[in-house]
């Protein structure tokens, strides 16, 4: 999507919470703690956290078991979630129809972020959390980090800490409040209600969590696998606190919109619901369910015990990718205005056929088999300029559902002299970033990862 001037845009007067949040992100020295005290508020937590993860067969798992008419891999309280198999017809990418194991989790989870000020500066409530699948065990996360299931107590356990903040929130209090997608490679139609609630003194931090300043977490978000997934998209959704009262941008919100709804009526993604056991190309051992080329991801079953989780044991099935993804967003400033690269895609698990991911967005070594014209647009490029990216982290994915998911996250400036994109990519300002994110299912979670990152150069 081209354009050849920048078009003026007005928009109201911002919410008062946006200049607070300037405060907070400029307090990058600390408020309630210090930097200081904040890194050792963490290694004590992973010191105190005993964590134990084991790869088992999947005839170790307790009340998880293989369909036996479907092979599909199901809880037996049929609940939290299963793992089914999918047929998929696209004309998104190099390949047009392929069949692949797909996580199935129909209920909406909640991730939410409480924000309260100290001496009038906003303070994020952060949690140090263990998850199976995390290559690190503790990461930082939202205030609450649920399931239905698990708040719901399905499981039996414990009871979810501040989970009152925000199913009995004064709508007042609610800054943001929307239901954002995961994985469309790996989830069908997963979606989760994504919320950050202004709280006042009654909301203190227990051991397991602190009151961070937004300056401190976006630092934190610049090292390696600590900002887990689930805070990175809640802190996505926060209003942008560094927009004025007027925008430019190269294409009206008017034209994003309709670019947005013209590559949704185009694209055709076809899915087919089919049992596990019949999905081609894949086996099923003892202890993994793999494709036959080693490509892609494996489903593998693991045993955890902990005693901070809500349950002191259980296990369950994870999925595992091969390699690590390549997740690069191209920036470009016109006229000083800074505008990203996104792509519309199409992926098999999103609710409405397309949502806006980065300029890349691939794991490479599942393409090596395909000729030039088979690679994804834009990798080689990215792979080039990654040496001087403002932002290059590698970052967790979702380590409740995947076991060491992990992706390099890399944002990229580009100069006057980028060729014009193709039809799927469309350059956006973070001002217009900022107003799709009010809306459900427009910005998918790799780009919500982005547009947190971006917010911190």
């Amino acid at each position: 999507m081209t354009a050849t001037g920048l078009t003026l845009l007005s928009r109201a007067a911002e919410p008062r919470s946006v200049s607070r949040l300037a405060a907070s992100a400029a307090a990058v020295d600390g408020g309630v703690m210090s930097n200081q005290e904040v890194l050792a508020w963490l290694d004590g937590r992973r010191r105190a956290h005993a964590h134990r993860v084991e790869r088992v067969p999947f005839a170790a798992l307790r009340d998880w078991a293989f369909d036996e008419r479907t092979g599909d891999l199901r809880h037996a309280s049929g609940r939290f979630f299963s793992v089914h198999g999918l047929r998929v017809r696209s004309d998104f990418g190099p390949v047009p129809a392929w069949s692949q194991p797909i996580i199935r989790q129909p209920e909406i989870g909640l991730l939410g972020i409480a924000l309260r000020d100290f001496d009038g500066v906003p303070h994020l409530l952060m949690q140090a959390k263990p998850e199976p699948g995390n290559v690190n065990g503790v990461q930082l996360s939202p205030t609450v980090q649920a399931t239905k299931s698990n708040y719901s107590r399905v499981h039996g356990g414990s009871a979810v800490p501040y989970l009152r903040l925000f199913r009995r929130s004064d709508p007042r209090s609610v800054v943001a409040d929307v239901l954002q997608s995961e994985q469309g490679s790996w989830f069908l139609h997963k979606c989760n209600r994504n919320m950050i609630v202004e709280v006042g003194p009654e909301a203190e931090a227990g051991e397991d969590f602190a009151w961070l300043t937004l300056g401190q977490v976006n630092a934190l978000l610049r090292q390696d696998n600590l900002v887990n997934m689930d805070a990175r998209t809640v802190l996505s959704c926060l209003p942008d606190w560094r927009r004025d009262g007027m925008r430019r941008a190269l294409h009206a919100d008017q034209e994003i919109r309709s670019w947005i709804t013209r590559r949704r009526a185009e694209h055709e993604v076809e899915v087919v619901p089919v049992g596990l056991a019949e999905v081609a190309g894949w086996h099923r051992t003892a202890d993994e369910v793999a494709h036959e080329r080693a490509l892609y991801f494996k489903v593998v079953a693991v045993d955890v015990s902990s005693d901070r989780r809500e349950v002191p044991s259980w296990t369950q099935p994870l999925l595992e990718p091969y390699g690590t993804a390549v997740v690069a967003l191209f920036v470009r400033r016109v006229d000083g205005v800074p505008h990203a690269l996104l792509r519309a895609r199409a992926e098999p698990g999103f609710h409405n056929v397309v949502e806006l991911g980065p300029t890349v967005q691939c794991m490479p070594e599942n393409y090596a088999h395909l000729p030039a014209a088979g690679q994804p647009p834009y990798l080689a490029e990215a792979l080039i300029r990654a040496e001087g990216a403002g932002f290059d982290v590698v970052l967790s994915e979702e380590g409740g559902r995947f076991r060491n998911a992990q992706s390099r996250y890399l944002i990229i400036e580009v100069g006057d002299d980028f060729p014009d994109p193709p039809d799927d990519f469309c350059w956006v300002t973070p001002c217009q970033l900022d107003e799709l994110l009010r809306y459900n299912h427009q910005v998918n979670v790799q780009a919500r990862t982005l547009v947190a990152a971006l917010r911190t150069l």
